[in-house]
């Protein structure tokens, strides 16, 4: 009995172990579910030993709680008596031998293990949740910088009696909202042959667009292109690219244009170009309107007095 006493103090120690790693690598979203197990498996060692006790003695008897109690964990004081240990709840003719593990069993017995995997996805899954919900917090504790952006044009609009025409965000906004001003104030999309004279493609480019607003860009492009060509000295100290690779993105890409090309679109049209900037300054560029919203450009047009 001594033996037996020392081996179920030694597996509570180890269940104990267990536990306390088990309770404190468990997150919030898992920690009813490992409280769970844990409390079976104390059971089930409970009950392991009581069978134990009951079959040393030889009447397959069950423990009492408080004969169990005093196997307290981490107690190595001398044992009780074997005569103390269990009071007998009901014997039997026979005492009950003392089942021999098979297959069946232990296969039965692994399955009721808790699944490690299950419990690490879970716990990830937690995790992440978590850190969601944080980031979520700190986004909507932000300023609203577009937003305000937004407001700010709009007021803009308002005072200068503008209205905005939207242009399609796909990386030729530049040109295509100039091309929209050039066909709404008339100008067409060919400059003046005083001004600039314009490559053949250039021209079959002006030539072949169908409709300003969604293909004119390409001839904006183009002639924007063949003036910095023709004008090099002007803009290639604002350039980090050579000067051919530099056009041919202007000429066939979506690449995004910017003050160099409008400062190149405003002196081969003979245009005055104003840009209405997200805090609501007008900047002229050398007459039609343009806007840019960070790094988007719209068009902008005189809104239209009812008679």
């Amino acid at each position: 009995m001594e033996e037996l006493q020392a081996k179920h103090r030694k597996e509570q120690r180890d269940l104990q172990a267990r536990i306390t790693q088990k309770k404190k690598n468990a997150t919030k979203k898992t920690r009813k579910a490992v409280n769970d197990e844990c409390d079976r498996l104390q059971q089930d060692l409970k009950a392991q030993q009581e069978l134990e006790i009951a079959q040393l003695n030889g009447d397959a008897v069950a423990t009492t709680t408080e004969d169990l109690d005093n196997l307290a964990l981490g107690n190595d004081q001398e044992a009780a008596p074997a005569n103390t240990v269990a009071k007998v709840v009901d014997v039997i003719a026979k005492p009950t031998p003392t089942p021999v593990p098979t297959q069946e069993n232990n296969e039965n017995t692994r399955s009721k293990k808790p699944n490690r995997q299950k419990a690490r996805l879970a716990r990830r899954e937690a995790e992440r949740a978590a850190q969601a919900e944080i980031a979520a917090e700190e986004a909507a504790k932000q300023t609203d910088h577009r937003g305000n952006e937004k407001e700010t044009m709009e007021a803009a609009f308002k005072r200068l009696g503008l209205h905005e025409i939207e242009i399609n965000p796909d990386g030729h906004c530049l040109y295509s909202a100039i091309a929209c001003q050039l066909d709404s104030l008339g100008l067409g999309l060919r400059p003046d042959p005083a001004r600039i004279v314009l490559q053949p493609s250039t021209l079959s480019r002006v030539d072949t667009v169908t409709s300003p607003k969604h293909d004119g860009y390409r001839a904006v492009r183009a002639v924007t292109a063949d003036y910095i060509t023709e004008h090099q000295d002007d803009f290639v100290p604002f350039m980090e690219d050579p000067v051919d690779e530099y056009v041919k993105k202007i000429r066939l890409t979506a690449e995004w244009g910017g003050q160099l090309e409008l400062q190149a679109i405003a002196r081969a049209y003979g245009v005055e170009i104003n840009v209405l900037q997200g805090d609501g300054r007008v900047e002229k560029i050398e007459p039609g309107h343009t806007y840019g919203l960070g790094e988007h450009y719209n068009a902008l047009a005189q809104n239209t007095v009812a008679a």
